[in-house]
This record gives structure tokens, C-alpha cells and sequence, in this order.
């Protein structure tokens, strides 16, 4: 057993990024959808457009998302493979 605790912190910070329900949500519904703003995931969250942009800043700075500027608003899509591997793992495809 390796006791280098310094060599898992990043993927431990990675984990705890997602390790809140609205974030799950939020990366999950992006892989389905592809891409979308924040218009839209406020629409169906039914959250606060503040309360989702102050998750989606967690998981950009992560870098398990990017946002791409499109005039006015920004589309977000998931940009770590790893999280695609994740989600599939964690959600079977009936929960999908």
C-alpha cells in the first residue's frame, strides 16, 4: 500500500468537486444533452440562476467543464474524459 497521500490529492479534489447532488445533475445532464446554458439548466433545476452559475464555476475551475461564448450566453459542455467514464460507471443506463 503506497502511504503518498500527496500523489491522490488531485483525484481526490476531482471527487469531492462531484460529490454534491446538483453537480451530479448538472454533468449528467450535460453528457445527455451534449451542450446548453444556463438558461436552459435553470429551467430545469429550478434553482437560481446564481445558485447554478456558482456550481458550474466549481466544476470549470475543475476542469470537468468548459463554457464556450456564443454572443450573449455561454453553451457548457464536459471536457474530462474521465467524468464520461465516471457517470456511465455510477448511473447504469436505465437510470439515463
Amino acid at each position: 500500500m503506497d502511504n503518498n497521500f500527496e500523489r491522490f490529492n488531485e483525484t481526490a479534489e476531482f471527487l469531492k468537486v462531484l460529490a454534491h447532488p446538483v453537480r451530479l445533475c448538472i454533468v449528467r445532464g450535460l453528457l445527455e444533452k451534449g451542450r446548453c446554458n444556463v438558461s436552459h439548466m435553470q429551467n430545469c433545476l429550478d434553482m437560481p440562476q446564481s445558485t447554478i452559475s456558482q456550481h458550474l464555476q466549481k466544476l470549470r475551475t475543475a476542469g470537468i467543464i468548459e463554457g464556450e461564448r456564443n454572443g450573449l450566453e455561454i453553451n457548457y459542455r464536459v471536457c474530462d474524459e474521465r467524468v464520461k467514464r465516471l457517470i456511465e460507471t455510477l448511473f447504469d443506463k436505465e437510470d439515463q
